[in-house]
């Protein structure tokens, strides 16, 4: 390789790194100052605005497997910041609605980095964000990664991770897809 191919290597192994911090310092700091990771904050943030969901019509919303998303859904009930309850006229559906603690917390909490960053994404031109797309498949195949499930959501660490991370609370249990709950 000679000096100009390895000095651009070399910048695109340090963006994609300056990439991976951006999301592991916002993880760290959601999980930090309220407890919760990205997957728990964006579920909470749907139910927040739909004020209630079942844990399927939730799942699709979100684009987590259904599973994952009860998982989710399972942790946040045992702290206290959703509720389910069944449905009045079909005692089959049972749905999920965010606690006023939940409430609270999001009065307070900073967008998600990806809600961010689709914002910024937004403003550029088509041709932009196509060339950014064809960029970053290249980039995930030449990393093997092109089979690797993943939702649209930028967090570090598994989707179920187990959040509630507060000085308080920290586990780390995982689903069975060795994904974070």
């Amino acid at each position: 390789m000679n000096e100009l191919n390895q000095g651009i290597s070399d910048e695109i192994m340090v963006a994609l790194r300056r990439i991976m911090r951006a999301v592991d310092i916002h993880s760290r700091r959601l999980a930090h100052t309220h407890g919760l990771t990205g997957p728990q904050a964006m579920v909470l943030k749907a139910l927040i605005a739909a004020g209630e969901l079942t844990v399927g019509d939730l799942a699709r919303q979100v684009t987590l497997g259904q599973a994952t998303t009860t998982e989710i859904v399972q942790r946040l009930e045992r702290h206290g910041l959703v509720a389910k309850h069944r449905s009045t006229t079909d005692k089959r559906r049972v749905y999920v609605s965010p606690t006023e603690e939940a409430i609270e917390i999001f009065r307070h909490a900073p967008p998600l980095l990806q809600e961010r960053f689709a914002a910024r994404l937004d403003t550029l031109a088509d041709w932009e964000r196509t060339l950014l797309l064809s960029s970053l498949q290249r980039i995930a195949s030449l990393m093997d990664a092109d089979d690797i499930d993943a939702a649209p959501l930028l967090t570090s660490g598994p989707i179920t991770d187990t959040g509630l991370a507060s000085p308080r609370r920290q586990s780390t249990e995982t689903d069975s897809n060795g994904v974070n709950v």
